[in-house]
């Protein structure tokens, strides 16, 4: 179940397909930076932090317009293909759909962007969030080689109305959490939400409707889909067009006539190609 309204902030993750790695190459982590910033431009998200681990990532995001889902099917379906075809490999690269959980912006968005950036030193990949290159400290803690699509401002301007004052600031918040081992997720309310009490209440009517939680999810996901000529666009590789149609069917809610009629092929064939 998604809880999806305009200014909602949430906590997004998604893994590797049976916990393998979505990232083979350096290059395939600037292809996903390069799809990500792209899905932030087109749905008018906000994004406050990131990090690419080896097998799953974290993001920060806020939605004025309610379309977390549209995203977010955008992000993992483009990258999918993406990676598959650069190597040349078929099938899922992320285990099922993606997870988020919702925010409550005022308590707990400064210490989950602390959380996010500091990932890859509680694993054990490097010994200061300064060495990961492949998260928004770095971007937030100096100023420099900041994504167009990344929004520091509210973070920073947190701790100070002088930027390089308030970037010192940060740098402290995130070092001093260095030794803490609890994730402030595991606070979250059912998996669903990270909030005070007033926060979850003031979210009751959108658990109770769930019927209409799923309609406008539906919804935002189909009107953000990409088409199926976008889909299709130079894949003549025949592995490549059969996950491309398992995509467009389980992933994007085309139905099997009209991927059949797109590719030229019986409905029938389509079935099979989606069952196997």
């Amino acid at each position: 179940m998604r809880i999806e309204f305009e200014g909602a902030l949430y906590h997004v993750t998604a893994r590797g397909n049976r916990q393998e790695s979505i990232f083979y190459c350096d290059d395939d982590r600037d292809s996903f930076l390069h799809i990500l910033g792209k899905v932030i431009t087109r749905y008018n998200w906000i994004c406050h932090a990131y990090c690419l681990m080896d097998n799953h990532y974290h993001l920060m995001i806020e939605t004025p317009e309610a379309n977390l889902s549209a995203g977010m099917r955008q992000l993992n379906g483009v990258y999918t293909q993406t990676l598959n075809r650069t190597h040349g490999k078929v099938g899922h690269v992320f285990q099922g759909r993606f997870k988020s959980i919702l925010v409550e912006k005022e308590s707990y968005l400064l210490e989950l962007c602390r959380y996010i950036v500091l990932n890859p030193v509680r694993v054990g990949c490097v010994a200061k969030p300064d060495e990961w290159v492949w998260s928004s400290y770095n971007a937030t803690t100096t100023g420099k080689n900041v994504p167009e699509w990344l929004t520091v401002d509210w973070v920073l301007a947190q701790f100070s109305k002088k930027r390089f004052e308030a970037r010192g600031k940060y740098r402290e918040f995130v070092l001093d959490a260095l030794s803490v081992e609890e994730s402030p997720l595991k606070q979250a309310v059912g998996q669903l939400i990270l909030g005070g009490k007033s926060f979850v209440e003031m979210l009751n009517p959108h658990l109770m409707d769930k019927s209409e939680i799923k309609e406008i999810s539906r919804r935002q996901r189909l009107a953000g889909r990409p088409s199926l000529g976008e889909l299709f666009l130079e894949i003549q590789d025949k592995m490549l067009r059969n996950q491309t149609i398992k995509i467009a069917h389980l992933d994007y809610g085309y139905t099997l006539k009209e991927i059949a009629d797109h590719v030229g092929r019986h409905y029938s064939t389509i079935s099979r190609i989606i069952s196997n």
